[in-house]
Formats: structure tokens, sequence, C-alpha cells
């Protein structure tokens, strides 16, 4: 038998999925008049989602799908986006509708969108659910590695009529990180890499990871590569792990001074030949936490990192 805490509960969680109901039937009528017309396309999931032929009112449930939109021109379709969509910098005066992991389904459904895109690591699964509930299609996408970002650049290139342009820019991206394999196939040796993600705990990144990759094409051997994405580590292993080259980079915004403070801190081993020979390097955690494009323009700084006799090399 349900306690009345309990009832409670379900009785807000009931009213509150009815409200959400109404606001779209009242608001989202007229909103929606303009794109009746639907096909059936197939998600990164293998899930049938029937979304509008010209999606005008798209909501983007990842920093990272909003930035692929913006590359794409299509940001005119663009109503809503998450707490950090801060790239380019139009992107951050658009609507937010929470952060991609906790997500505000009634700032969602309050814009009328026709289609929302989603990603599978970070958007809750239930919040994909409560929107088809709510007769919102929902394409989520699920990007693992550098040939799979360049699919969903021309998946969503498709999805909002701009699939030309998508593949010219998922060709130029294939075409960048073929010319920088080709540097890389001259180079002499091939450094030890630790890529500091955290900084309270130190966090590094395993082999399933785009970093691991990018790692690994611009010449450089990932010393944490493993079957665990993002393993945590000590001073005492790191020193063990003897890495020629530490990059630096947090998923923390806004936290340079912490940056600033890790480096400094890592300067004062020099067992470890990284510190030893000042090779510790700050990055832009956006580009290679986000699966975009931006991704080859961090692919060009870690080769400039690991390999600076070969930079010359580049068209």
């Amino acid at each position: 038998m349900l306690n009345n805490n309990t009832h409670h509960a379900n009785l807000a969680k009931t009213i509150k999925f009815l409200l959400l109901l109404l606001i779209l039937c009242f608001s989202g009528s007229q909103a929606r008049a303009y794109t009746t017309e639907t096909r059936t396309v197939t998600d990164q999931l293998g899930r049938a989602v029937k979304v509008p032929v010209d999606p005008r009112r798209v909501v983007a449930l990842a920093p990272s799908i909003t930035e692929i939109i913006f590359d794409l021109g299509e940001e005119r379709r663009l109503k809503g986006v998450t707490q950090f969509s801060d790239y380019p910098a139009g992107a951050s005066l658009l609507p937010k509708v929470g952060s991609y992991i906790h997500l505000d389904i009634e700032r969602i459904v309050a814009l009328n969108p026709d289609l929302c895109i989603a990603i599978k690591d970070g958007n809750p699964r239930h919040v994909v659910y409560s929107l088809e509930k709510l007769s919102i299609p929902v394409y989520v996408v699920d990007p693992r590695n550098l040939d799979a970002v360049r699919n969903t650049v021309v998946e969503i290139g498709s999805l909002l009529n701009a699939r030309d342009k998508a593949l010219k820019l998922a060709r130029s991206m294939k075409k960048k990180v073929e010319e920088i394999k080709g540097v890389v196939s001259h180079a002499g040796s091939r450094p030890r890499v630790f890529f500091q993600i955290g900084i309270s705990p130190i966090v590094s990144v395993g082999t399933n990871t785009f970093i691991n990759e990018l790692i690994t094409i611009a010449g450089g051997i990932n010393v944490t590569a493993g079957p665990e994405r993002y393993p945590r580590y000590n001073i005492e292993q790191v020193l063990k792990l003897k890495p020629d080259i530490i990059v630096i980079t947090s998923m923390a915004r806004g936290g340079e001074r912490l940056f600033e403070m890790a480096k400094r801190n890592w300067e004062k081993w020099p067992q470890i030949p990284a510190c030893r020979n000042h090779r510790i390097y700050l990055v832009d955690s956006n580009l290679f936490d986000r699966p975009t494009p931006r991704l080859v323009k961090g692919l060009e700084i870690l080769l400039k990192i690991i390999h600076p006799e070969l930079v010359g090399d580049l068209k």
C-alpha cells in the first residue's frame, strides 16, 4: 500500500505531465501548422523516428549538436540549446533548456519544437521518452570516433535539408585527417603522452575515447590506453608511466587558473620526462571533448605538441 508521500509524489508527476501536454496542445499546434509533412528516418540507435520534412523549430540537446547546426549554416532553425552551448558566439544568445545532462522538459516544450536532436552519451533516456510521449520527435546521435562524427554531420545535414554542405564538411574533415596521417608516417618516434582531463582527482583517457584516437593519429602513444574510458591516477602512478608529454585540460568551464596550477604542480616532479624537459601543455577542452568538426583542429594542435618537427610538412 502506498504511503501518503508516495501518493502525493505520483500525483504531482501526473499533474506535471498533464500540464506539459496542455502546453503542447495549446501553444504547439500553430507552430506545427507548417510542418505537417513527415518522413520516417532511422537514428543512430536504430530507432525509427518520424520527423518533419522541413523542420523549422529545432532544439539541440547538447553543445556539440548546436555547433554542428551552426557549421551547416542552419542556425535559423535553432530555437533552443543547452547551457554550455557557447560556440560559435551566436549560440550563447539562444534560449537555454538546461544542461545536456539536466534538461528542463518544460522549457523544451514551451519552445514548441518540431524536432529535438539528442546525444546518447549524456542526455537522460527518460527525457527522450517524455518528449516522444508528447509527440515531439527526438533523433538521437551516438558518435564514438572521428568516422562517426563525420557520419553525424551528414545525418544532421540530411535532417535539416543541408546534405550537400554536410558532405562537403565531412570530406574536408577526412582530407585533413588523412593529411596528418601522411605527415606522421615520417615520424622517427612515438612520444608517450599523458592526457589529463580532470585535475582533482587526476583523470585521464582510455582507449575508447576521441582523445585516444587523436593522440594515436598525431603520432603519440596514449600511456593510459585501456578498457576504462576515464581512469583515475595518483602522482606515483604517473611517475611509473614516465610520459614524455603531459597535456592538461578540463571539462570544467572557466578554470584557467586551475589549469595553470596543475601545470606548476607537475613541474615539481623532474623524475617525469615531460616535466624534466618542460613538455607540459594546456589546451582548450572544447576542441577535444565535443564530437564536432573542431576535433580536427584539436588533432592539429596535438600534432604540433607531439611532433613539432613535422608541422612544416602540413599544407
